[in-house]
């Protein structure tokens, strides 16, 4: 195929009952709020409550009218002409030249339609017309009550094959926005084209050798056939031609499955920690009888084999990652959509958050099911940065009634990105749903048999079909959480992957993570204000408050600003502005995921995974994310960094906070004690040395002890508890360090009480800057010693960590280092 459109000019009107608006300039890709803020016709929806106005608009209907020039020798010889429109976003009745083709009911899909007899050599005119998504899902509810999902998000949302989100969530505003939210191509077609070209990879047992075999499906143009055959170029990732244009299909059929192309000692793809992530390029041309390319298809590949092992062991059934036969502890966050207003995604700023993950040691990324499926550089990134995708597809917290047309429509749109995405390296499994079957079992929202008995024909039946039909070698799980499925225990900590919320949604104190082992954490968080900064872009002076009107508006999770509160008085003593407190907010989410994390890690081989909620923000907000909307890193991405770093020290302590923080209790004698751990997320044996101090409140050390390690490939060790009887509970603390060729590694420090009732010296902190790097100084112990500048948009190599004294220097990695300020749990008062 060939893409023969050479210019297209948009415009886009609001169709208002009663006015005439006029048309105004459009960009495609793009969306209604895009082009009515470039033309200065609404106010930012994310300025205080904006929001609301920017809902209303949605209320009208929409029409973009483009005119499309076509090459001038396109349209010769061909035997058909598609356009096709590779994302309509949703309701959308749509004309060319004045005859219409059709309506579209699913921005998920791709929409195609025959045109070869309507187009015109110039000056052809396509319109579509956007219903308003707003009155769609009202008229839905309406027909059909019982269809009901998520009370954070808008009546009818279930009703509409659009980003769930969009219409609100306990963390997203309610703006649904619409447009024309991908390319629109019009595409010249000679006899044949690829309709699946499937990519199948084996080995053998040592992974020595690889072969790659191709499921591919064409389609006929012309009646009098082509004789097509395929023939396949491999490049290595050194651009060497491995096999170039070798001839694979004998022409006999639209569908082969033929020859096996050998690779001798392929370079294996790795998640990352674990190794390189080389990649292969694959090109598969459809050739006629003449010699003729009537279509061809590019794709880079990882050479791997990825697989979930779900084996039964001691405590239930193991579920774990495996890449290349080896299992992996899976460490990362939930991704949600990067923006409301999808045209302000794009590959730079998809790219910079991934690289940001992978910077803080992730090796696996989750794709929440209640946005859209992403862009190919959301996964071009992943693979080149060894995240492994965990794709949920779209449906989340809600109730689907599967009638016969919407059946049908699911079924596509899984076939689309199916189709779209299989070959990545970096695609780990398909699941079906976010947290449906738990909410199903016990009849949330509405779910009567009825709705059981859809929910098991989609999850269980037609999707898992679908994943063996179009991609037989990815590993599907029926819900996320889930068991295996069939309402069989969705929540058992003992098989699959389990959402844990006591630690916030339940008010459940930290220590809480310690009395659980779950197999894979797949979603678990904490909330906390986003920067200060941050929190500047969307209120005045008079909103700076946690409990004004504006900053509940910019806060969806019911009562959450107080349930922040509420953990914040347990922790820090009360922070005496809102600066500060968006720090100790900062802080006990970060104290929140790493209490947890660093306690399933030193459980690695009952547990393998960590992925908590959330990584990224959609709009300023408080939220669950550990980077905020304009990309600057709370306090939990630094932890995290540290908490999921390749080779990692811990402790598990006893302490006021795992017995009684009661003051008034009556007196008992507190355990004070020590057990350390070494993590090793790596492919080979790391030695160590294991050294801590019991230190008093001034970082002065009382004792120090010190022990070498050895921690075998992908393990994790316990090392001796140590009872400390005369440690004093608020005046004295114990740092640790993992010391490897000298250097540092990993490092941290516990308390005996809480952070508010310590007696901390004022550490006199001081920073300079020296070249690329900020140079800290601290008199005396200092804890989640934060540095920023003005505009606080640094990234450092290290930030939010803890001194005993002394000086640390950390690299400038982005960002002006002007006017610095560093502050500490000292400064907290």
């Amino acid at each position: 195929m060939k893409r023969i459109d050479t210019e297209q000019k948009w415009q886009m009107r609001v169709m208002r009952e009663g006015t005439d608006e006029g048309y105004i300039s459009a960009k495609v890709p793009g969306s209604v709020y895009n082009d009515l803020l470039n033309a200065g016709l609404m106010e930012d929806p994310y300025w205080r409550d904006n929001e609301l106005e920017a809902l209303r608009i949605m209320e009208d209907d929409f029409l973009y009218r483009g005119m499309i020039e076509v090459d001038a020798d396109g349209l010769k010889d061909a035997d058909d002409v598609i356009l096709r429109f590779n994302g309509l976003d949703t309701i959308a009745d749509i004309e060319l030249n004045g005859k219409s083709l059709g309506s579209t009911d699913n921005m998920h899909r791709i929409w195609e339609y025959s045109v070869k007899d309507i187009l015109k050599q110039s000056g052809n005119e396509l319109t579509v017309l956007l219903h308003s998504p707003v009155r769609y899902i009202a008229e839905q509810y309406e027909a059909d009550p019982a269809i009901m999902g998520t009370e954070d998000a808008m009546r009818g949302f279930p009703k509409i094959r659009k980003a769930h989100y969009m219409f609100g969530w306990d963390w997203g505003a309610r703006l649904p926005d619409a447009g024309i939210w991908k390319e629109v191509e019009l595409l010249r077609v000679k006899k044949a084209r690829y309709t699946r070209v499937y990519i199948r990879q084996t080995f053998n047992d040592d992974m020595t050798c690889a072969g790659l075999s191709f499921d591919i499906s064409t389609e006929q143009m012309s009646p009098s056939g082509c004789g097509s055959k395929t023939v396949i170029t491999l490049i290595s990732p050194d651009g060497n031609k491995l096999y170039d244009k070798m001839d694979i299909s004998d022409g006999a059929g639209a569908e082969t499955e033929k020859t096996v192309l050998r690779v001798d000692a392929p370079e294996l793809w790795w998640p990352n920690g674990l190794g390189s992530q080389p990649l292969y390029t694959v090109i598969a041309e459809l050739v006629d009888s003449d010699g003729n390319v009537c279509d061809s298809v590019k794709r880079r590949i990882g050479l791997r084999r990825m697989e979930m092992s779900t084996v039964k062991d001691e405590y239930g059934s193991e579920f774990a990652h495996m890449v290349n036969g080896v299992k992996f502890f899976a460490m990362g966050a939930d991704y949600i959509p990067e923006d409301n207003i999808l045209s302000r995604t794009n590959r730079s700023r998809t790219y910079d958050l991934l690289r940001q993950c992978a910077a803080a040691n992730f090796n696996c990324i989750r794709v929440w099911g209640g946005g859209y499926y992403p862009s190919d550089d959301f996964y071009d990134a992943c693979d080149e940065l060894g995240l492994v995708v965990w794709q949920d597809f779209m449906f989340a917290c809600a109730n689907y009634r599967l009638t016969r047309e919407f059946e049908e429509n699911i079924l596509s749109e899984l076939r689309d990105n199916i189709r779209r995405l299989s070959h990545h390296a970096s695609l780990g499994l398909w699941c079906g749903n976010n947290e449906m079957e738990k909410f199903v079992l016990v009849g949330e929202w509405g779910a009567k048999n009825e709705i059981k008995s859809d929910y098991i024909k989609m999850y269980e039946y037609l999707f898992p079909r679908l994943v063996e039909e179009e991609d037989p070698d990815r590993f599907y799980w029926p819900a996320s959480p889930s068991s295996g499925g069939s309402f069989d225990d969705p929540d058992s900590p003992d098989r699959g992957d389990v959402h844990y919320w006591e630690v916030w949604h339940g008010n459940k104190p930290f220590t809480e993570y310690r009395k659980f082992y779950f197999r894979y954490l797949s979603e678990f968080g904490f909330q906390s204000f986003p920067s200060i900064r941050t929190v500047e872009s969307f209120t005045e002076p008079s909103d700076r408050n946690v409990f004004s009107y504006v900053m509940e508006k910019h806060q969806r999770n019911a009562a959450a600003n107080g349930k922040i509160m509420n953990y914040m008085e347990q922790t820090f003593l009360y922070p005496n502005d809102l600066d500060t407190l968006i720090y100790a907010s900062q802080l006990l989410q970060a104290e929140a995921i790493r209490y947890g994390v660093e306690h399933f890690r030193r459980n690695r081989g009952r547990c393998m995974g960590t992925i908590y909620w959330q990584l990224n923000d959609c709009w300023p907000v408080a939220s669950w994310s550990s980077i905020d909307y304009f990309g600057r890193w709370k306090a939990l991405h630094y932890y995290a960094k540290r908490f999921f770093a390749p080779f990692m020290i811990s402790c598990e302590e006893e302490s006021l906070l795992t017995q009684s923080m009661n003051v008034n209790a009556e007196p008992f004698d507190v355990i004070r004690s020590i057990r350390l751990s070494v993590a090793n997320e790596s492919m080979h044996e790391r030695q160590g040395v294991v050294k801590w101090q019991l230190r008093d409140s001034g970082g002065t050390v009382i004792r120090d002890e010190s022990k070498e390690v050895s921690v075998a490939a992908l393990s994790s060790m316990w090392m001796d508890k140590v009872e400390l009887p005369d440690a004093g509970l608020y005046d004295s603390y114990v740092s640790y360090q993992l010391i490897e060729d000298g250097e540092t590694v990993s490092e941290g420090t516990v308390l005996f009480c809480p952070p508010k009732h310590f007696r901390f010296v004022d550490p006199e902190l001081s920073v300079r800057v020296d070249g690329d790097e900020i140079c800290v100084t601290s008199e005396h112990f200092a804890r989640s010693v934060e540095i920023r500048n003005d505009s606080d948009d640094l990234i450092l190599s290290d930030n939010f960590f803890d001194m005993n004294g002394g000086e640390k220097r950390v690299r400038i990695l982005r960002g002006d280092p002007e006017g610095l300020a560093v502050r500490s749990v000292y400064d907290i008062r």
